[in-house]
């Protein structure tokens, strides 16, 4: 068993009475043995195992329901054979797990543009494992029967993080206008009517009220990317004096991030923003990939070399950040 990850899982049989099983593709043999290894641990099958070349020359056979890659230092031939990968395994319905180093991370995100694959940063036996059994458990008639709490909640805190955070910017987006217009009803309210409204002289004609329909305000600007990146240095400057993981706030650092960015018409790249994140790569990753689902990220394509993918903040965030620090007066803004 890998560390003291514990896995059991209760597999539905298939049309022909098997369980599930994982391919594995990787150039180095000793990870290859390791990956069987942790594959067999979990209890399911192994259906193939092979070499980046073998993917590239297309002699791989049948895929399993799930797809561990090892690519470190992704080359073009490398690149060429996990975007191929990815297209088959996302017109399959399949599931895939790549593992990388920082330095090829960008390359494999490019990659893996369909698929919407766990990208793994030079990660240990455990991590692939836990990698493993959170996405085995997205997949039909396969259901996870026991997972370790510890792991078991912080799963939970990430998705429940991730869909408040959606909330609360999509208050700032309803809830300001909202209130704008109990603000301005509530200064009229009071407002003394002048006697030519309340009353009309004999053989007048009052003429009707036109009553103006209330319109939306316009959208708040952006802060200055200046203020941001003060924030952010402001925010950074803790870890001088303090452990940085007792401030750990992935998604808020990655979105005062994208903030600054998007004033300042500057793209970011994936590798760039887990750095923003302050937490280690494979960690960050997941935030992404949970912000993107929530609609608060956006994946952007380079139009001029489709080697290369950006994130940036979707309209949605925008909105609700542009809000955000309208609320904030200039005190505060001080103070964040």
């Amino acid at each position: 068993m890998v560390g003291q990850v514990d896995f059991t899982y209760e597999m539905a049989a298939d049309s022909a009475g098997m369980p599930l099983a994982v391919s594995i593709f990787a150039d180095c043999l000793d990870m290859r043995a390791i990956m069987h290894e942790d594959v067999q641990s979990a209890g399911l099958t192994v259906r193939e195992v092979g070499s980046l070349d073998e993917l590239l020359a297309g002699d791989v056979r049948a895929l399993g329901e799930l797809t561990l890659v090892d690519c470190p230092r992704p080359d073009v031939a490398s690149m060429a054979a996990l975007a191929r990968l990815d297209s088959r395994v996302a017109n399959a319905g399949a599931k895939l797990i790549v593992s990388t180093s920082v330095s090829g991370l960008d390359d494999v995100f490019c990659a893996c543009a369909e698929s919407g694959a766990q990208i793994l940063v030079d990660p240990n036996r455990g991590e692939r494992v836990i990698a493993l059994g959170r996405m085995l458990a997205e997949v039909p008639n396969l259901r996870l029967r026991e997972l370790s709490e510890t792991d078991r909640l912080a799963l939970l805190r990430l998705t429940e993080q991730v869909g408040k955070i959606a909330e609360r910017l999509d208050r700032m987006d309803t809830g300001s206008w909202a209130q704008d217009a109990e603000r301005d009803e509530d200064d009229s309210a009071f407002r003394f009517k002048s006697p030519v409204d309340s009353y009309c002289a004999p053989g007048m004609e009052r003429q009707p009220q036109v009553i103006e329909a209330p319109q939306r305000k316009a959208k708040a600007p952006l802060p200055s990317a200046s203020l941001v990146r003060k924030i952010i240095a402001a925010r950074q400057l803790r870890t001088r004096f303090f452990d940085g993981e007792f401030f750990a706030d992935p998604a808020w650092d990655m979105l005062l991030d994208l903030t600054a960015a998007r004033v300042e018409h500057a793209r970011v790249s994936v590798t760039s923003l887990c750095i923003a994140s302050g937490v280690p790569p494979t960690t960050a990753l997941r935030w992404i990939g949970q912000m993107t689902e929530a609609g608060l990220f956006d994946r952007i394509e380079d139009e001029t070399d489709r080697r290369r993918a950006f994130v940036c903040l979707s309209d949605k965030a925008a909105e609700g950040m542009a809000r955000y620090f309208r609320e904030l007066d200039r005190e505060a803004k001080v103070l964040v």
